[in-house]
């Protein structure tokens, strides 16, 4: 993992755009009615990414601002009180940090998606926000937790781990 602050900005970047360019894949998905038709999202084209790439371009840099202003830390605090290093399995260590990392995570970046993409872009009613907050929420947390535990963590690690061998053995 990070030893250094540069390398802590690279894995921060990683993650971020793991996380960004799964959950946009899944966000154009959903608003092009894949779900709807016969074979949900196995019927799903290549339509899809040109723009979920687009969105996650900018979506990313929020994932990686709010991870860094409190994100991050909610999930360490919620990691914290939930294990003992000491006794626990660190692999159990890591899959609470992240679980307290997307329960605050999904809110933050769906009440994000909300603000631009339903008030600002598709002109609905501001006063339709916290209505419109909790079914974003409700929509992306199944992803996000789902993603972020067996895509998004594992393939950053993955990379991270190439990027920056410990030892001077690749992770």
């Amino acid at each position: 993992m990070p030893r250094t602050k540069a390398q802590g900005i690279i894995f921060g970047l990683l993650m971020s755009y793991s996380m960004a360019i799964g959950m946009e894949v899944y966000n154009i998905a959903v608003k092009m009615g894949f779900p709807q038709q016969p074979g949900g999202f196995s019927s799903m084209t290549n339509a899809v990414f040109p723009a979920a790439l687009l969105e996650a371009a900018y979506m990313g840099l929020f994932v990686f601002l709010f991870s860094n202003l409190w994100g991050n830390r909610a999930g360490a605090a919620f990691a914290t009180r939930v294990t003992d290093p000491a006794r626990d399995n660190p692999y159990f260590c890591r899959l609470m940090r992240q679980a307290g990392t997307i329960a605050i995570m999904c809110p933050t970046m769906s009440l994000v998606a909300s603000i631009l993409f339903s008030v600002m872009l598709a002109k609905q009613p501001v006063g339709q926000l916290p209505a419109i907050w909790v079914g974003t929420v409700i929509k992306n947390f199944p992803m996000a937790f789902f993603w972020n535990m067996f895509a998004a963590a594992p393939f950053t690690r993955r990379v991270f781990g190439l990027l920056f061998p410990v030892g001077g053995e690749q992770a």
